[in-house]
């Protein structure tokens, strides 16, 4: 079939929630994805900050072809190698002590949520505990995510949400402090806001939460489904700041394409559920949880952290120039390959213009250019990105 004839076929037949851009994906190498015409694409947003190591990786194919010949599924009624294997690697990486796999970010969110509330009534013997979220924050779509999100236009037509939800400021402590209840059971934020419009943490903020948390025995979440695994340049975003979460939420990279999420706990909150509290069918399958430990071998061989925080400089110094260059481009934010431009340019437009000239960036908020590359994107790579994207910018003057 043609692309006009899928996307016609795809209009027909696909649930209307989203805008897809006009093209029609067909396979993808390293850093480039490839339409069903042929057609070369540069990608610069790696499936919203997915493919890690790019695609077509051998390496991580076989490791998936192997394990398909090998066991798909099992439920969780069973243990199976891979996911005990993957639930150490996590839980060290993270300084964690317990793993739950989910098949999405969202739903790793939704344990999320679940754990800080078990914690609390089985404290507190009572079950009306509140939660304090972010404005500007995206934490996902289902009900539970949805309720922590702090944007309205996602919230309104899905509402009543769930209740206790309190709102405060990013970046703003005193802001998170007058949210503060004796009701108060969970602090949940990105340690880079995404969707919201790529704003990292400030130290003293997040330091700051960490704080209020432990005087209070409320259990701080964070959220790094996008800015972790490696993004920044560690494999958590928190590590930067020299605080840990008392849970944190991780997916995309962590399974580099094959769905898998996870929530990871401390001894003192993870304890806090028991059998029958929480489940799920597909969660922690062996196919999922063989691209983990891929995944995660894949980061350990290839000291992919130390090119991504070189990489990273150049990336900043380059888009810096365009700040420089353009009066619509007003400001760059973000750390290590999850950087941001903000336009005052209809960003769905430069989107747009840019995929027509072979170049795949998103959005992020109503007014960023959002680039989350491949970790494996190279100067070259980055310099080719400059050249369609200053081509993209200049029919905009």
């Amino acid at each position: 079939m043609t692309s006009k004839e899928y996307m016609e076929q795809g209009d027909q037949y696909l649930l209307h929630t989203y805008n897809r851009f006009k093209i029609v994906l067909e396979k993808g190498d390293g850093v480039s994805l490839y339409d069903v015409d042929g057609k070369r694409y540069l990608d610069f947003a790696a499936g919203i900050a997915v493919f890690a190591f790019g695609y077509n990786n051998k390496e991580y194919n076989d490791a998936i072809k192997a394990q398909v010949d090998k066991l798909i599924h099992t439920s969780n009624l069973y243990y199976n190698v891979p996911a005990v294997e993957a639930a150490k690697k996590v839980c060290e990486t993270t300084g964690l002590d317990r793993v739950f796999f989910t098949n999405s970010g969202t739903e790793a969110i939704e344990g999320a949520l679940k754990l800080a509330k078990k914690y609390a009534y089985n404290r507190d013997g009572v079950a009306d505990h509140e939660i304090i979220a972010m404005e500007h924050s995206f934490h996902g779509r289902s009900i539970g995510a949805l309720s922590v999100t702090g944007n309205a236009h996602y919230q309104d037509p899905f509402k009543p949400l769930v209740s206790g939800i309190r709102f405060a400021k990013f970046n703003d402590l005193e802001s998170v402090k007058a949210q503060i209840t004796p009701k108060t059971c969970a602090i949940i934020l990105e340690t880079v806001q995404g969707e919201g419009g790529i704003y990292p943490a400030d130290p003293e903020f997040l330091e700051g939460v960490r704080k209020l948390c432990d005087e209070h025995d409320i259990v701080m979440i964070l959220d790094e489904i996008q800015c972790g695994m490696g993004r920044t340049g560690n494999m958590l975003a928190y590590e930067e700041y020299g605080i840990k979460p008392d849970v944190v939420t991780v997916a995309k990279a962590l399974g580099c394409g094959i769905p898998v999420g996870a929530f990871v706990a401390n001894e003192k909150v993870g304890n806090a559920m028991v059998p029958g509290d929480h489940g799920t069918t597909y969660g922690g399958n062996p196919l999922a949880c063989a691209a983990v430990c891929e995944v995660f071998r894949l980061f350990e061989t290839t000291d992919i952290l130390t090119h991504v925080k070189e990489t990273a400089k150049y990336l900043e110094a380059q888009l810096n120039s365009l700040v420089d260059k353009y009066d619509f481009i007003t400001a760059r934010r973000g750390k290590g390959l999850m950087q941001g431009l903000v336009v005052t340019k209809p960003v769905g437009e430069i989107v747009s213009k840019a995929i027509g000239n072979g170049l795949l960036i998103i959005s992020a908020g109503s007014d960023v250019l959002r680039f989350v590359p491949p970790l494996i994107i190279t100067k070259e790579d980055i310099d080719e990105m400059m050249s369609l994207l200053t081509k993209t910018l200049d029919s905009f003057q």
